[in-house]
């Protein structure tokens, strides 16, 4: 009697992030309407207020098939902040297109500032998402997935203008460039845009104008 191979176990999902995608129409339909509720409640609670409750209410959609996809709060906020973070890398990669020679890493450095303070402006939920990765340990992991992410983006940016640089010192200067960069627009978005706008061009005039220090 031959013996029958075991089913591969189903991959467990990842902290902090929807149980699944749906691959059906009026299934992905359902998903979408619970993220845009759940933003919605966000913008207008902020994260730690909102309850899976009130998007049950908001939405219409049963508790049964809200956990279908997501098992708690954290895994909605997660799923939210990975979409963001995913517009957020694709500035970047645009941004830093532009680097050719070290003349234009300063530059391309301002414009990634300014793009993602327009994004948070632009995005007020956005303010509740990073809020709510500080406190939760699965999204501070989604945090430094993404920091990491972009760390890379700088990294190979860099590489093609200075092949030369070695390569501890090249990850320090771009996890520190894009970790400080990121602190500094969540700082502004606590300000008056007026301030904001002061901090972030003084904030800009400090970013690296040349890499001679990596040598």
């Amino acid at each position: 009697m031959t013996r029958r191979k075991a089913a591969p176990a189903a991959a467990e999902p990842k902290a902090g992030l929807a149980r699944l995608a749906p691959a059906q129409q009026r299934s992905r339909l359902r998903f979408e309407r619970i993220l845009a509720c759940a933003a919605e409640i966000m913008a207008e609670k902020g994260s730690e207020a909102f309850r899976m409750s009130d998007i049950v209410e908001r939405s219409g959609i049963a508790f049964g098939s809200l956990y279908q996809y997501f098992p708690d709060k954290t895994a909605i906020i997660g799923t939210l902040a990975e979409r963001y973070n995913a517009v957020g890398r694709h500035c970047v990669r645009r941004d830093l297109a532009a680097v050719t020679t070290a003349r234009d890493l300063h530059p391309a450095l301002c414009r990634i500032v300014d793009s993602y303070y327009e994004m948070f402006m632009r995005e007020p939920v956005m303010r509740d998402i990073w809020q709510a990765t500080q406190a939760d340990r699965a999204l501070q992991q989604l945090d430094a997935e993404d920091m990491a992410a972009l760390a890379g983006l700088l990294s190979e940016a860099v590489r093609r203008i200075a092949p030369d640089v070695p390569a501890a010192a090249l990850a320090n200067f771009s996890g520190l460039t894009m970790t400080l960069i990121a602190a500094a627009v969540r700082h502004a978005i606590t300000l008056p845009a007026r301030q904001a706008r002061r901090v972030l061009e003084l904030f800009k005039g400090m970013l690296p104008r040349d890499l001679t220090r990596l040598a």
